[in-house]
C-alpha cells in the first residue's frame, strides 16, 4: 500500500467527496492553513515503505507562517507552547542543545510521519475543520501502516491521539503513550517520558536503523 494508492481510494468515498466540496467553499471564504500545496506533505515527505516512526497531532497551528503540513512542526518562526516543551523533553531526554530551527522535515524524511489527525484549519481558528471527514481519513491511514510487517512505533501524545489505539496491534508495534506536551498537561508525565530514546532502543533491537534526532 502506498499513499497514492490510500488517497485514490478514500477519494471514491462520500465522505471525502464531502470533504473535497467543502474545503473548496471554506478556501473561497477563509485563510485556510496550511496552504494546499502542503496539506499532505506528511504523506510526500514520509513514504508508506519508510514509515517507522508516527507521531500524531491534533490539527495545524492556525497562526500564520507555521503550518506546513507536518504535526507539531513550524516551518519559520517562534515555536508554540506545544513544541518548546517537546524540544525540553529532546534536550533532557537527548543531551541536545536547544534546537536551531522548528522545522521537523528532516525527522520526516528519515521516516517519522508527522500526522495530524484533521489536516486543515483555518486562520485564527482552532479545531475549525474537525468533524469534517479528515478523522475518517486518518484512521484509514493508521489502520493501513498497523498493517506493516514491519514493527512501528506509534508516539502517542494525550487523549486525542491514544484514541487510535484500538486500531493498532501491539504486540507487533511498539506504543508510546504520554500526556500532550501542552502546557495544561506536560507536567504530567510528558516530561521525563524519553519518547526519543526509547524510540531508538526500540528500533535498534529490531535491526532497524535509529532516527537522528538532531535539528
Amino acid at each position: 500500500m502506498i499513499w497514492d494508492d490510500l488517497i485514490k481510494q478514500e477519494l471514491q468515498k462520500p465522505y471525502f467527496i464531502d470533504l473535497v466540496a467543502f474545503l473548496k467553499e471554506e478556501d473561497k471564504k477563509h485563510l485556510v492553513l496550511p496552504p494546499k500545496e502542503m496539506r499532505l506533505a506528511c504523506f510526500k515527505m514520509t513514504p508508506y515503505d519508510k514509515v517507522k516512526v508516527v507521531i500524531i497531532g491534533q490539527d495545524p497551528y492556525h497562526n500564520l507562517g507555521q503550518a506546513h503540513g507536518l504535526s507539531f512542526s513550524v516551518e519559520k518562526g517562534d515555536y508554540p507552547p506545544s513544541l518548546k516543551n517537546i524540544f525540553q523533553e529532546y534536550m533532557n531526554d537527548l543531551g541536545y542543545a536547544y534546537p536551531k530551527t522548528g522545522n521537523l522535515s528532516s525527522w520526516a524524511h528519515q521516516g517519522v510521519l508527522l500526522l495530524n489527525t484533521v489536516l486543515t484549519v483555518v486562520a485564527h481558528q482552532p479545531m475549525s475543520h474537525q468533524k469534517k471527514g479528515w478523522e475518517t481519513f486518518t484512521l484509514e491511514v493508521v489502520k493501513q501502516i498497523n498493517l506493516k510487517h514491519e514493527p512501528v512505533v506509534f508516539i502517542l501524545w494525550g487523549a486525542h491521539a491514544q484514541s487510535f489505539m484500538p486500531y493498532i496491534d501491539a504486540h507487533k508495534h511498539f506504543i508510546l503513550k504520554a500526556p500532550h506536551p501542552s502546557p495544561l498537561s506536560a507536567h504530567r508525565g510528558f516530561f521525563g517520558s524519553k519518547p526519543f530514546s526509547k524510540t531508538n532502543h526500540f528500533l535498534v533491537s529490531k535491526g532497524l536503523e535509529p532516527i537522528d534526532w538532531t535539528l
